[in-house]
This record gives structure tokens, C-alpha cells and sequence, in this order.
């Protein structure tokens, strides 16, 4: 983003689910602009290790590794208390911690119905809940919202995480809205087929004979650009919204997926 001027310069964001892919792009992005970053994600070791990294590049803003479960209140409790206790305000949040959980309607339980909810709907709403608050105080903010375009186009063995995913999109259109006035900006980035750790234990589970490039060869076969996405890729668009330079975007979800979704 060099020649642009983002605004992100000592702005204060909370990262969930950033210990790979996105969110730990979009960490470093931040933290390549100069924001004090807290990641959180549930495993300590990985986190640390992230963390780690992040601050090795060299950027001149400032990282805060906070190891939470974002289904527990309590530790997203605990996560914007430290954001608050070390940096003074909270302006910045990117709700991305969620998996793909997906398979036939008649396999879903409510116990898995459920967990999907927490981790990718209740997860962002009581962070929300929290960090509001603090945007008022200092006279605005940006939320972002990682989902997935299964949420508005759902297919077949798409559940539970197509039901989150759509529930993810209704609730930053309505807050939106309602925060507004505030000058909190909240936005979606609908997410396609993006490299991921996540997706590299799927084709270690799943295609152990083919090489990661003939994987994700083959799961871009259906992607008008030709190819997956790079998590790079989703973070710049993600740290856009939350910039000085999307300062009249709010209501929007944005797809990231190479064309694949039929909706825009």
C-alpha cells in the first residue's frame, strides 16, 4: 500500500483466529502499517510462533499474542481486556477464527449445529459486544467479519457452516447500520478457496498421493482465475476495509474467491 496513506498508524486491532493463514496475514499487514496487533488463537505454541515472526519482519508497530478459545466468554473476555491493559482502547476488530465444517443435513446434530454457531456466530457477536464500547470512546472504529461465500450461496452438504456463514453476513449488514452513527464501520470479506494450513491437512488427509501443487491444482479447477487464492491475497483486502482508505464502506460483503461464487 505504499503511496496511500492507510490511517492504520498506531490504531489498536484485535485479530481472532490469527495464528496461520488469514488471520496471521492479516496481522502482519497491520502490523507492516504500523498498528499495535493482539492475535488470538487457541494454541499457545502455534500463536507464540506467529507472533514470533510477526515481530521478526521488522514493522514498526507492536504485537500482543493473547492465547484464547473464542467459543468461552471468559477468553474473549480476557483478550480485549489485554488489548485494553496494554494499549489503551481497542479500534480495530477482524472476527476470523472458524473452520469448513460441512456434511450431509441428516449428520448434523444440534450439538454440532451448535458449536459451529459459537465458534463463527456467537464468537464475533460477544467480541463485538465488547470492543463497541471502546470504539464510541475514541470516535469510531472498523469491524470485519471472515466468512465464507457458502453464506450466500449455500450448497449441498454445506451444513452447519453455511448456516453460520449467512448468520455472519445478517449480522454485519444490521450492526452496520446500527453503529453507523458512531462512525464504525462493519464489513464482511466472503472468503473462497484460499490456501490454508487448515486445507493442507485436508489434502494430507484426503489426497496423500498427490504433491500440494496437484492438490490445489486440482481444487482450482472450478475457479474462473485459474488458481487458489493466497492468504496474502484475502488480508490485503481485509486491512483495506479496516483503513482511512475505505472510509465510506460500510454494509458490504466482499468476495475473495477468484470469481468462483454466482452471486456477487
Amino acid at each position: 500500500m505504499r503511496g496511500f496513506e492507510t490511517g492504520l498508524a498506531g490504531k489498536v486491532a484485535i485479530v481472532t483466529g490469527a495464528s496461520e493463514g488469514i488471520g496471521k496475514a492479516t496481522a502482519q499487514l497491520l502490523f507492516d502499517q504500523q498498528a499495535h496487533v493482539v492475535i488470538c488463537a487457541r494454541r499457545p505454541d502455534v500463536l507464540a510462533d506467529a507472533a514470533k515472526e510477526i515481530e521478526a519482519s521488522g514493522g514498526a508497530g507492536k504485537i500482543l499474542a493473547v492465547p484464547a478459545d473464542v467459543t468461552r466468554p471468559d477468553d474473549i473476555q480476557r483478550v480485549v481486556d489485554a488489548a485494553v491493559e496494554a494499549f489503551g482502547g481497542i479500534d480495530i476488530l477482524i472476527n476470523n477464527a472458524g473452520g469448513a465444517d460441512a456434511g450431509p443435513f441428516l449428520e448434523q446434530t444440534d450439538e454440532r449445529i451448535a458449536q459451529d454457531l459459537d465458534l463463527k456466530l456467537f464468537a464475533a457477536i460477544r467480541f463485538t459486544r465488547l470492543v463497541v464500547p471502546q470504539m464510541i470512546q475514541r470516535g469510531g472504529g472498523r469491524i470485519v467479519n471472515v466468512t465464507a461465500i457458502a453464506g450466500k450461496n449455500p450448497g449441498a452438504k454445506s451444513m452447519p457452516s453455511s448456516l453460520s456463514r449467512a448468520a455472519g453476513i445478517a449480522l454485519t449488514k444490521a450492526l452496520s447500520k446500527e453503529l453507523a452513527p458512531y462512525n464504525i464501520l462493519v464489513n464482511a470479506v466472503c472468503i473462497g478457496k484460499v490456501k490454508s494450513a487448515q486445507q493442507d491437512r485436508r489434502w494430507q488427509a484426503t489426497h496423500p498421493e498427490l504433491s500440494r501443487d496437484e492438490y490445489y491444482q486440482r481444487l482450482a479447477q472450478d475457479i474462473p482465475l485459474g488458481r487458489v487464492g493466497e492468504p496474502e491475497e484475502a488480508a490485503r483486502v481485509i486491512v483495506f476495509l479496516v483503513s482511512e482508505l475505505a472510509s465510506y464502506v460500510t454494509g458490504c460483503a466482499i468476495n475473495v474467491d477468484g470469481g468462483l461464487s454466482p452471486s456477487v
